[in-house]
């Protein structure tokens, strides 16, 4: 007989009709010592070794949570080998792929704290991580290797690299991760970690400035649970296959998609694509039979462009910027479901979302407090307000949220104000509970007395069939203080033209408001994104101050 699988791994959302019946009905279970790595990978080897983990799209093959125990053993044992200890950072730099799974599972079951790194990070980006974290090992591919063996110098912790293809360049010293691994043994004995411990470093997008590290806990996947398990309308149910495209290292692809799906024993889909497009996307959905995604909004906008067929899906979910009517209209059409949105940043993720099987969505807003998270709108005096605009909080303690900034003490005080978590996004909360998204704090436009949140702007904008992305910033005006600035890239089939600027102004005035419209649009070829697909705002208000100089 198997093994019973311990209460806590058990779905925590329990199923309602009414989000108001979820609230009451959730509590948190109580957790002491939990280990993120034994969670989702050693308790289903343990119970259904035979079960799917992994599915590599780009090797054809499967990967069982029995294969996935024994390579991570070795792989926590290599790293014991090459000197790393508990409370180590590794970093991860690598693709969606097997081995990515397996360095941060190895790093966690040993005790050492796993950190993320895109692989279109360039060299600054690489040398602040690597340096502000003191990263002694590191798990990367050739390509990556080379990228790095020049940052070493100034890197004086640093002291392994691995390379998982072995094809490093000569002389750098890397351990091939093809020769190393199958000679190291099969089992090991994983860290007897408190929940409370850290675990997982993930620098912040960068969208308002420097990148802070932020340091997450184990406890942080039982954290993020029931915001997945609500975005998917209730994840998983018998059938499940998810994928994302979100990197693995971005908290998105990583805390929202492989590590919960693990959990779950829920098989994950893993592709690595040389460049995102949407033939690509429907065919890896058709050929493995997708049932869940993560959308993120970029993502969604290039498919709507390439009109794809239909595709049906149990569950979309999207998060890191807010859907208009028009992408969620069309997500419907395409998916057959309503794309659930949710919210949340790298030091408190999940905690805000829309479910759509009970009803708790609606247009032009982002969710409700996923249960088990309080969150609020707070004033001037940091108190909870309704039907007003004011900062978007979430109150402390929460499962979820992060235990620091690394390094940065000041930082991480300015992140609270008394026992809430400021997000540094405002918003609106009705009195149902209900929250709409209005901006980050300097997103928002000041112009002839009003403010105006750009993301409103932009969804209408993406309503128009000529765009396919629009990033709107303030401008600075010596009459209105600022004025709405639009940047528009468009969609194939269409060039820019004074009369097309024209069209698309009246097209916001008419069908959103007379004081939102853009009063200037520029057309570019591309907009500034993060690694994370999110638009860098600070870029464009930037350039439109250039344009004023």
């Amino acid at each position: 007989m198997k093994a019973p699988i311990p209460v806590y791994t058990c779905a925590m959302l329990p199923r309602a009709d009414t989000y108001t019946e979820l609230r009451r009905r959730f509590e948190w279970p109580i957790l002491d010592r939990y280990n993120i790595g034994v969670d989702v990978c050693d308790r289903w080897a343990s119970v259904d070794p035979n079960r799917t983990a992994l599915i590599l799209d780009d090797e054809g093959r499967s990967v069982s949570f029995d294969e996935l125990r024994t390579l991570t053993n070795r792989m926590a044992n290599l790293l014991v080998e090459c000197g790393v200890t508990p409370g180590d950072r590794i970093g991860v730099l690598l693709p969606q792929r097997l081995e990515t799974a397996v360095a941060h599972i190895a790093a966690l079951k040993l005790g050492a704290i796993s950190m993320p790194l895109a692989v279109l990070f360039g060299a600054d980006a690489l040398a602040h991580r690597l340096g502000n974290s003191a990263c002694t090992a590191i798990v990367t591919d050739a390509e990556g290797a080379a990228r790095v063996v020049p940052l070493r110098p100034n890197l004086p912790e640093l002291h392994t690299i691995i390379s998982v293809d072995g094809n490093s360049p000569q002389g750098n010293g890397a351990i091939d991760l093809r020769d190393a691994l199958p000679v190291q043994p099969d089992c090991f004995v994983s860290a007897d970690t408190h929940a409370n411990d850290p675990a997982i470093l993930i620098y912040t997008s960068g969208t308002t400035g420097h990148p802070k590290g932020a340091l997450l806990p184990h406890r942080v996947l039982p954290g993020h649970l029931p915001g997945v398990e609500m975005s998917h309308d209730f994840f998983p149910e018998p059938g499940d296959i998810i994928w994302t495209p979100a990197d693995w290292a971005w908290i998105g692809g990583l805390l929202d998609v492989l590590m919960p799906a693990l959990h779950h024993g829920v098989p994950v889909v893993a592709k690595r694509f040389g460049k995102f497009t949407t033939d690509a996307a429907f065919d890896l959905m058709r050929r493995h039979k997708i049932r869940n995604a993560f959308l993120p909004p970029t993502a969604l906008k290039m498919m709507r462009a390439d009109s794809p067929a239909p595709y049906p899906m149990r569950s979309v979910a999207s998060g890191g910027e807010t859907l208009g009517a028009g992408l969620l209209d069309w997500g419907r059409e395409t998916f057959g479901v309503t794309i659930n949105e949710f919210y949340g940043q790298t030091e408190c993720n999940m905690v805000v979302s829309s479910a759509a099987r009970i009803g708790a969505h609606r247009p032009g807003i982002m969710g409700w407090p996923v249960p088990g998270h309080e969150v609020a709108v707070l004033d001037d005096a940091d108190a909870p307000v309704t039907d007003q605009e004011g900062r978007i909080a979430i109150h402390a303690p929460d499962p979820v949220m992060f235990l620091r900034y690394w390094n940065d003490e000041a930082a991480t005080a300015g992140k609270f104000a008394g026992n809430w978590l400021i997000t540094g996004d405002r918003g609106v909360q009705a009195s149902d509970g209900c929250l709409r998204f209005v901006g980050r704090d300097d997103d928002v436009i000041s112009s002839g007395g009003y403010r105006i949140g750009p993301g409103e702007v932009e969804d209408t904008l993406l309503c128009h069939p000529a765009v396919a992305m629009a990033g709107v910033v303030g401008k600075p005006d010596p009459l209105r203080g600022e004025i709405v600035k639009a940047y528009i890239v468009l969609a194939p089939g269409h060039a820019p033209s004074d009369s097309l600027a024209s069209d698309l102004s009246t097209f916001v005035k008419t069908t959103l408001s007379a004081h939102e419209y853009p009063r200037e649009i520029d057309f570019l070829d591309a907009l500034p994104l993060t690694t994370t697909g999110k638009i860098i705002r600070r870029e464009l208000r930037e350039r439109a101050r250039n344009e004023t100089a």
